[in-house]
């Protein structure tokens, strides 16, 4: 048998059990997300209603999932391993001694804050888990039973909740958040849905899903989840892959053993050094004219062709060069363009 808790929101004086206590987005308290206060609402979700001239009905939804996820529920003690991953993964597995430190937290303190789980849709028998997937492997490590809250959820309830749990701990690192809208964009989901899933914008999940697609899955795997480096970091990474052979040597660096035995922020930066140490070796070509004078100079990388002209050396060339563009480039047009 199962032991149960209640799980009943907290009341006021003034409120009878019967009652449930007013809730607005900015004041919520969430027991089912481990928070204990309220939740300021984020800049981001803020920018969606003021983007939408207030909170638009698509929010309102992923809102009410939310509060329907934290009303009085009950917490029975699960067998974890009747209780699968979720369908769609966030976190990148973490350092072995960070699990050992988690899991001795829970043996010492024991599991504070409920999972998250739902009767498994292909199999009535099992259960999938929503949110809580380290509370549920360092159960399974330890051998004991895991404390859940059951709750019948469709696919995008579970992924909303998910997100969102992960969103209030903030302990997802941007390269995690940018694979799982990436995953969750492959799953068909539509991008409102996921951008109440991880709380941001329009802009924020294009620039989330644009790096987690232009960066090979290889290379992520192998680096992980790289706390220290954020969007801007990686979007260098992502423009150094662009550059000719880069994306293959990428491949190749990652694949390496002394690379795999570095720590994740140190395997960043190994990677993103070597590519931009091979980039800055393309030095440009010097184009000289008959008469021996060095005119310009040529250098390409990967699709991008520069001429550079110096006036000291060859004064106004590049200035008539460039007058005569258009009848340059109508002269290609004319011709048949060399592969």
């Amino acid at each position: 048998m199962a032991r149960k808790i209640n799980f009943d929101l907290p009341t006021t004086a003034e409120q009878t059990p019967h009652e449930a206590p007013p809730v607005s987005p900015a004041n919520r308290v969430r027991p089912l997300l481990g928070l204990d206060r309220p939740i300021k609402q984020s800049s981001a979700l803020g920018a969606i209603s003021q983007s939408l001239g207030g909170i638009s009905e698509k929010v309102k939804r992923a809102e009410e999932i939310e509060q329907k996820l934290i009303e009085g529920q009950v917490i029975v003690e699960l067998d974890p391993a009747l209780i699968d991953n979720s369908f769609i993964p966030d976190r990148m597995e973490a350092p072995e001694e960070q699990n050992a430190a988690f899991r001795e937290l829970i043996r010492e303190h024991g599991q504070n804050v409920p999972i998250l789980v739902r009767p498994k849709p292909s199999d009535t028998e099992r259960y999938e888990v929503a949110f809580g997937h380290r509370r549920l492997r360092a159960a399974r490590d330890l051998g004991i039973k895991v404390r859940a809250v059951v709750r019948t959820l469709t696919d995008e309830q579970l992924v909303v909740a998910q997100g969102q749990e992960n969103s209030g701990r903030t302990d997802l690192t941007f390269i995690e958040r940018a694979r799982f809208a990436a995953k969750l964009e492959d799953r068909k989901f539509s991008r409102e849905i996921i951008m109440a899933s991880l709380n941001v914008d329009k802009a924020a999940l294009s620039r989330l899903i644009s790096i987690a697609t232009r960066v090979p899955a290889a290379v992520i795997e192998a680096i992980g989840p790289a706390p220290a480096f954020g969007r801007v970091r990686w979007q260098d990474l992502t423009d150094l892959l662009e550059h000719e052979d880069n994306r293959t040597r990428a491949i190749d660096m990652v694949k390496a053993p002394s690379f795999c035995a570095l720590e994740t922020d140190k395997r960043f930066e190994t990677l993103a050094a070597g590519l931009r140490e091979k980039t800055s070796r393309a030095r440009a070509e010097t184009w000289a004219a008959k008469d021996g004078t060095p005119a310009a100079k040529v250098s390409r990388a990967g699709k991008k062709l520069t001429l550079i002209f110096d006036d000291r050396v060859a004064p106004k060339f590049g200035d008539f060069v460039r007058k005569r563009l258009q009848t340059l480039y109508d002269e290609f047009k004319a011709g048949d363009p060399p592969a």
